[in-house]
């Protein structure tokens, strides 16, 4: 894929777009990018054939079944996927099953726009795969964009990529590239994220956070996820729990769990935080920033740890410690309560 960087960078794609030999373009994004999507639709002139501004978190399928729909009765010839990950899944559900290609233009943290993972939720339950036709074909990373992002998403967005940089380095497939990508990564969105709190238009601050949003996305996309994100994807697809702060509430648990059997990525994010101990320095770098900092907060029942628990066992994804069903409901306890545990 291509990617653009850089404050500005918005205004190159009418040129990606001509590059790629668009000229039929569906302009996908959720309700709060809608007038982003506009501005954009405006600078393609008739090569936008029009704006659908229904994505929503997680990808459900009746959603990603309208947009293909739309995009098949407006033939179109590709996609334009403005906001978070909820517009980009929806993008990647419509080059899932036409095959058109997506420019991605990402206004939050989630990193979502670097990898050929695609997710899509059913019946409650949120299933999720890899196919390379759903990776973006071309990426403008512009944090001009993300000026207007709320300081509170732009920290759960930010945790929920930091979530991709360290299940990348305890990955079965890691790779000392990747590792690399996956520190710096994290690196410099824990420096960043204290900066865009503190002041939203910090255009400096913005452009670091894109940045360790891009490498800790690429991150995702090379590896294999591991127990925090099959956490996350139970908890989201069958609970409806928001997508970014659940990954920003559950990732210090994971991690404090994982950690006695993953010393090369406790040294890595060692190193990236400056710190002995990651886990609590996410936790509490968390709650400084005014992140939620448990599952209750999020509207989770404690009668629910049951069958999430089940769930994740039901389908597991590899991970560095041996996981049952009852660590999973003790990880989901102390999660739910806020109470982290080393």
């Amino acid at each position: 894929m291509r990617v653009v960087f850089g404050a500005g960078s918005l205004s190159s794609l009418p040129a990606e777009v001509t590059a790629l030999g668009l000229r039929r373009v569906l302009v996908l994004c959720g309700p709060r990018q809608e007038d982003t999507a506009k501005l954009i639709a405006s600078s393609l002139g008739d090569r936008a054939v029009g704006i659908l501004p229904e994505a929503t978190m997680h990808v459900p399928a009746a959603t990603a079944s309208r947009a293909v729909e739309v995009a098949t009765a407006l033939g179109a010839d590709g996609c334009v996927a403005v906001g978070g990950g909820s517009s980009i899944g929806l993008g990647k559900a419509v080059a899932k099953e036409l095959g058109l290609p997506v420019v991605a233009v990402p206004t939050t943290y989630a990193g979502s726009e670097m990898t050929p993972v695609w997710g899509l939720t059913s019946d409650g339950v949120k299933r999720t795969g890899r196919d390379p036709r759903v990776l973006p074909v071309s990426v403008i990373y512009d944090p001009t964009l993300t000026v207007s992002m709320p300081a509170a998403l732009s920290v759960t967005s930010g945790f929920n990529a930091i979530a991709h940089a360290v299940e990348g380095l305890y990955a079965p497939d890691a790779s000392p590239i990747v590792s690399l990508m996956a520190e710096e990564g994290a690196r410099s969105l824990v420096s960043a994220l204290p900066g865009v709190v503190a002041d939203g238009s910090d255009l400096t601050a913005r452009t670091a956070a894109f940045h360790g949003a891009w490498l800790c996305g690429a991150v995702l996309g090379a590896t294999t996820m591991s127990l925090h994100h099959k956490l996350c994807h139970a908890l989201g697809g069958t609970l409806g729990l928001p997508h970014a702060e659940t990954h920003t509430v559950v990732l210090p648990h994971v991690l404090a769990f994982n950690a006695p059997f993953a010393p090369a990525a406790v040294s890595a994010l060692s190193r990236a935080f400056d710190t002995t101990e990651p886990a609590r320095y996410l936790w509490d770098l968390a709650d400084s920033l005014g992140a939620p900092g448990s599952l209750c907060e999020l509207g989770m029942s404690f009668a629910d740890i049951d069958e999430i628990a089940d769930a994740v066992v039901a389908t597991p994804y590899a991970n560095p410690r041996p996981v049952t069903r009852d660590i999973v409901a003790s990880l989901l306890r102390a999660a739910w309560e806020g109470a982290l545990t080393e």
